[in-house]
C-alpha cells in the first residue's frame, strides 16, 4: 500500500542569501498551498536545510541544497554531506550519489539561470520537468519533458520559490510507501513521481522584488545607523 505525497521539491529559505523565506513561513505556506511536504535546496549550503528538518516535528521536510557545478545547477536531495560548487556536472551528480543523495537536473532550458542544457544526460536520478519560476515556462516545460523521456529519467516539478506565497505552484506528486525522506527518495528514483503545477503569477514575482528593495533598504539604513 503506498500513500500519496504532495511535495514542492525545489524551495529557499534565508539561508540563500536572495530568498525572504523564513523556516516559519516555509511550514506556514507550505500547509496553506496544499503540500504534505517540502525540500530545501539552497544555494551551495546544506546545514540549513538539515536543521530545519530535524527541528519541525509536523511536517515534512527533505533537506537538499542547489549545487552549482560548472554546468549548471544541480538540485541534491537527502545529501549527507556539502557538495562543493565548481566541479562538473557529472562529477557533481557522482559527489552527490556518494553523499547518499539523489540528483534532480534542475531548470534545464530555462534563461538568466545557471542551466545544464546540454549538460544533461543519463547520470541524472530526475529532470526538474516544471519549475514554476522558469522563463519561458511552456518551451522549457516541453523540452525538459523530452530531456526525460529521452535519458529515461524521472520527471518532478517545483517552484524555486524565493517568496513564501511562491510556494506551491510547482510540485511533485510521489507514491511513497510512508512519509519519511528515504521514502520519498527512494521513489523518485523509482520513476513513482509526477511533475504537477503551474507558472507563478507575474503579481508574486513583482512583490518578491519589491520586498527584497525594502530589506535592502533596511539593511543599509541599519548599517548607516
Amino acid at each position: 500500500m503506498t500513500i500519496q505525497i504532495r511535495v514542492d521539491l525545489h524551495v529557499h529559505t534565508t539561508y540563500s542569501s536572495d530568498s525572504l523565506i523564513t523556516p516559519k513561513e516555509l511550514i506556514y505556506y507550505a500547509k496553506k498551498n496544499c503540500l504534505n511536504a517540502v525540500a530545501v535546496t539552497d544555494h551551495n549550503y546544506l546545514d540549513g536545510a538539515i536543521k530545519i528538518a530535524r527541528e519541525v516535528k509536523d511536517f515534512l521536510v527533505v533537506p537538499g541544497m542547489e549545487v552549482s557545478s560548472r554546468e549548471g545547477h544541480i538540485v541534491a536531495l537527502n545529501v549527507k554531506e556539502c557538495i562543493p560548487r565548481g566541479l562538473s556536472a557529472i562529477e557533481t551528480v557522482e559527489r552527490i550519489h556518494n553523499a547518499g543523495g539523489v540528483a534532480v537536473a534542475c531548470h534545464p532550458y530555462v534563461y538568466f539561470k545557471g542551466c545544464l542544457r546540454n549538460a544533461v544526460c543519463d547520470v541524472f536520478d530526475a529532470i526538474e520537468v516544471i519549475n514554476a519560476r522558469a522563463v519561458p515556462f511552456g518551451d522549457s516545460v516541453k523540452k525538459a519533458r523530452e530531456a526525460a523521456e529521452k535519458f529515461k529519467l524521472s520527471q518532478v516539478g517545483g517552484t524555486d520559490a524565493h517568496y513564501g506565497p511562491q510556494i506551491g505552484y510547482g510540485y511533485t506528486i510521489i507514491d511513497a510507501n510512508e512519509a519519511s525522506v528515504d521514502a520519498v527518495v527512494k521513489a523518485i528514483v523509482a520513476g513513482q513521481c509526477k511533475a504537477c503545477g503551474r507558472q507563478v503569477p507575474i503579481v508574486l514575482n513583482v512583490q518578491q522584488q519589491i520586498q527584497r528593495l525594502k530589506r535592502m533598504v533596511k539593511k543599509t539604513a541599519s548599517e548607516l545607523g
